[in-house]
């Protein structure tokens, strides 16, 4: 009977998956299972939980909401290009170690990790250096080893291709570099809608003008008291 109890919960782990007891805590290993989501089922009273070396493309919202003894968290090694906002929703309480390293991200909202304590990795990943991802490294504690492997694989400035991101924020205010960019985009749209109306009403009156000027030839062309009588209606006409 004991047996059977210990088997039964086993047998609805994914292939690959095992948990453990590790240093006295409770360990759920998925390490190179060849998942391509996060894991349904894992024991609530897991500390740590391995979900390294596999495809996994994204995670949504809630994805470890059932896990609130969660200390340390391995995703490390996967495919993931985006996290939902609330992804890590539940796990602000205890979580202290989260690895996100050698995925493909690339643009991530600091919302995404909303109240989290965690130290956390983000080096080896494809990101693009801007705005958005400078809100993200001043919103998360960051692995103190693993800040010189955050790197920008992308950028609005090609000179920052390349380099270490602290080392580009450390020259350059990327938000600030945002906003003036931001803005002199406004005025430059401003500046043609003048433009355009300034043009277009350069072009009415030069258009009346032309116009003015060749009823007064035709007047001219005419017989004296018709011409007398056509001035007479053109004035009118204009008061």
């Amino acid at each position: 009977i004991l047996l059977g109890s210990c088997l039964h919960p086993a047998a609805a782990f994914p292939k690959g998956c095992y948990p453990s007891e590790e240093e006295g805590l409770k360990t759920f290993r998925c390490s190179n299972a060849q998942l391509t989501e996060v894991p349904r089922d894992i024991p609530n009273d897991t500390n740590k939980l391995y979900l390294d070396f596999n495809q996994i493309p994204f995670l949504p919202r809630d994805a470890f909401r059932d896990l609130p003894l969660l200390l340390e968290l391995d995703l490390s090694h996967n495919a993931i290009a985006r996290i939902e906002t609330g992804a890590f929703q539940g796990l602000a309480e205890h979580l202290h170690s989260l690895d996100l390293s050698s995925n493909r991200l690339v643009s991530v909202s600091k919302d995404a990790f909303s109240n989290l304590k965690a130290k956390v990795n983000l080096s080896h990943n494809p990101w693009l250096c801007d705005c958005r991802l400078q809100e993200l490294i001043r919103a998360v504690e960051l692995v103190a080893e693993s800040s010189g492997g955050i790197v920008c694989d992308s950028s609005a400035q090609e000179e920052h291709v390349g380099k270490a991101f602290l080392q580009v924020i450390a020259d350059t205010d990327l938000c600030n570099v945002y906003k003036k960019t931001t803005d002199i985009a406004m005025l430059v749209t401003m500046f043609g809608w003048f433009a355009m109306v300034i043009s277009y009403l350069v072009y009415y009156v030069r258009q009346n003008q032309e116009d003015a000027r060749r009823h007064l030839e035709y007047l001219k062309s005419l017989p004296s008291k018709q011409r007398r009588s056509e001035e007479s209606s053109t004035i009118s006409t204009v008061v």
